[in-house]
Parts: C-alpha cells; structure tokens; sequence
C-alpha cells in the first residue's frame, strides 16, 4: 500500500506517516487476532472497529479507489505551499485563524507553534468525517446483509458504532473550544508545554479525577512524550531537506555525491518510519490509559 502511497506523489514525510499508520493498523490486528482466539470478541465489536480504522486510513490518504478524488493528495500540495498563503478547510477555522494572525497578540515563534494547533485541529475535524462516512456506510451494509436472528448482535454494533463517533465529536468540540480560547486569552507563559497533542492530553488529565501525585507522574510522562515528538518532527525536516538535496544531486549527475545522498536519504526515511509509530503508539497508549482514568505507573 506504501507503493500505492508514492504512485500518488506522496512526499517522503508523507509516506513515512502512511507506513506508520499501516504499522499501528498491523499491530492491533495482530492483538485482535489473539483475543479472539481467546474468545474475546464474540459480539465482533472489536474487528468492526479495526475495520472502520482501516477504512479511516484508507480514505484519509486516498487510497479507497474513488474516482473523484484528486491525482495528487491534497496535503502532499499543502506542505509546499507558502504557509502564510495556506488556508483551512473548515470556514470557522479559517475565520479564527485570520483573527489570531491580524490581532498582532503572537510572535512569529508562538504563530508557527499556533499554526500547528490548528493543522492539528484540523486532522481531527478530517477523521471524524470520515468515521462519520464510514459508519453510515456500515450502517446500510448491515441493515441490507445481516439476519433478522442476528439483530441484537447488529443493535450492539451499530451502539458502539455511535458511542465511538460521539466521543469523536466531543474531542472536536473540546478543541475547537481549547483554540478559541487560545485566541482569546494567548499563550499562558507559564504552560509546560508547547506541542498541541500534549496540550491536548494534559487538559484531559486535568479534567480528570487524578490526584496531584499523580498528576505529577503525567506531567513526566508527558515531558518525555514531548520530546518524542520533537525528535520526530526534527527528522520530518532533516528528510524533506534530504529529499530536495537528492533532486538536486540527481539533475547534476555527480555518482559519487548521488550514492552519498541516496544513502542519506534512506537512513532518514527508516528513521522517520521508525519515530513516526513510537509516537503515533505512544500516542494511542496514553489516550487508552487516560480515558480509563489512570496511567499504569509501572510504565512511567
């Protein structure tokens, strides 16, 4: 599917998110797979789900096959747009932003760190839609295939179905909310953190009924989770940076320099690959464990 990925000119970082979201998709099936040898998904709610998050997948990097999506992915045109002309898809967005960038209340550093809340925001607002999509998909299948004898095992699908799309909207609502206020009030100077999905996990746990010790425990684990991520987008960098250079290298000629290049390029890929799932992983790790209420503090 990767391959699929670079026939649609797919950037490096791009592809690189790809393989890690394919990776994470592979991971979950593979814990599917042994608690249903166990016996654990009878009522098969939780292969509906890995199913609905490969469809997520798919459609998320234009990969479902449809005809009216365009030859070239959006995003990969976005990431070589100037971001001062890039605009967001969703109109309240985009009016919150041309507010936050005219109100002269963010420095160049805070608008860049700004702008990535946003992007985030707006990933979000994308996977909601196209779980929305997918479910009402689903939604006609099982009403046309599935058995009067089976339509208590479909009511309890099509519950978790719902259950799982509220919440996803709640989350949106939640960050939209968190971006207006941002707006309104400014960057808090004394925040621990910068990265929006950190910001994001820390707000969860301070709504939740943790005590201050463990609060503390979060607020570490959170620190490192950061720094994960930072790495992660240094090499997002390094490897586009690697990519222009390998072009260059490429129209010149130069075999020596070339090889050196190619070589350089691989490596950042594999590393970009490798840091993009601990991070996506990590990620989903703590969103699991938070929701339930508390961190296994064995793995703080």
């Amino acid at each position: 599917m990767c391959e699929r990925g670079g026939a649609l000119q797919f950037s490096p970082v791009k592809l690189a998110e790809l393989h890690s979201d394919l990776k994470i998709q592979e991971k979950d099936e593979l814990n599917w797979k042994k608690l249903k040898a166990d016996g654990l998904d009878e009522d098969g709610e939780k292969e509906a789900r890995l199913r609905r998050n490969f469809n997520v997948i798919l459609t998320k990097y234009r990969l479902d096959g449809r005809k009216d999506t365009e030859s070239v992915d959006t995003n990969y045109l976005r990431e070589s747009m100037d971001s001062e002309n890039d605009v967001f898809d969703d109109p309240k967005l985009e009016k919150l932003w041309n507010k936050a960038t005219t109100s002269g209340k963010f420095s160049d550093d805070e608008v860049r760190k700004l702008r990535r809340e946003f992007q985030h925001h707006q990933d979000k607002v994308q996977e909601y839609h196209i779980l929305r999509e997918t479910v009402s998909r689903n939604e006609d299948i099982y009403q046309n295939v599935i058995s009067p004898s089976e339509a208590h095992v479909k009511e309890d699908l099509l519950h978790s179905k719902h259950a799982e799309l509220k919440d996803k909207h709640r989350n949106v609502q939640a960050s939209f909310e968190r971006l207006r206020k941002l707006i309104h009030h400014g960057y808090d100077e004394d925040s621990d953190f910068s990265e929006p999905r950190v910001l994001e996990l820390w707000d969860m746990a301070k709504r939740s009924n943790f005590t201050e010790d463990e609060l503390d425990s979060i607020k570490e684990e959170l620190k490192h989770f950061e720094t994960k991520i930072e790495k992660h987008q240094h090499y997002q960098e390094q490897l586009d940076l690697s990519h222009q250079k390998l072009k260059h290298v490429e129209t010149i000629g130069d075999k020596e320099h070339l090889s050196r290049n190619k070589e350089k390029y691989a490596m950042l890929t594999e590393k970009t690959k490798e840091l993009g799932y601990k991070v996506k992983k990590h990620m989903q790790d703590l969103l699991a464990r938070l929701s339930k209420g508390g961190l296994n503090h064995n793995e703080l």
